[in-house]
């Protein structure tokens, strides 16, 4: 089969285990894509969308809103379709200073970082819990006001505590609530979203 043809009947496959579904046209196409990355169903029940979130992001990736990562894992996975600015720095050694000097992960100074210079900015937080809750913190300070955030971290140490707390900000936002997650879905959410631009 040609890769087009794979494509076509993974998706074929998925919607007929999905059935009905009672959400959105916009929504599933995101979380169609997140079961075809993961062959997760469970992504179905505990993807969390705001009012309206698909297309704001949608909006906001059309006019070139920066998109800022928490791996390079993750900046690399994303569409190159709208030559977007993608900013992840955790691997600057000047940030690895900064983390080691203050006790924290690399992925909080990234993201203090980038806040600094893209307050606005889409924010796709698949691995670190730190991230997610500084950028709670952050825009809690009045320091940031995302476009997007992308709330898919995954593991068992503060990660349900950090998707609650991005739950009760008022931004728009993608959750994957309880432990799953990962950079592999906030990669499919991303390019689902980039996709489905017209």
């Amino acid at each position: 089969m040609r890769p087009d043809e794979i494509e076509k009947e993974s998706m074929r496959i998925i919607q007929s285990e999905i059935g009905e579904y009672s959400g959105s046209d916009e929504n599933l196409s995101v979380i169609k894509r997140v079961i075809h990355a993961t062959a997760d169903f469970d992504f179905l029940e505990n993807l969390y969308f705001s009012d309206n979130v698909v297309k704001k992001a949608r909006e906001a990736l059309k006019n070139l809103v920066p998109v800022v990562t928490d791996t390079l894992m993750l900046a690399a996975g994303i569409s190159k379709k709208y030559n977007l600015k993608i900013i992840c720095n955790v691997a600057d050694e000047n940030v690895k200073i900064e983390a080691q000097s203050r006790g924290v992960t690399r992925s909080v100074v990234n993201i203090e970082r980038a806040v600094k210079n893209f307050p606005d900015a889409i924010y796709a937080i698949g691995n670190a819990p730190t991230a997610l809750i500084r950028l709670c913190e952050l825009i809690h300070e009045k320091k940031a006001d995302p476009a997007l955030i992308i709330g898919v971290p995954v593991g068992f140490v503060n990660v349900i505590e950090a998707k609650e707390m991005l739950e009760a900000v008022d931004v728009p936002k993608i959750i994957s609530r309880g432990r799953k997650g990962g950079t592999t879905v906030a990669c499919a959410i991303i390019n689902a979203l980039l996709y489905g631009i017209k």
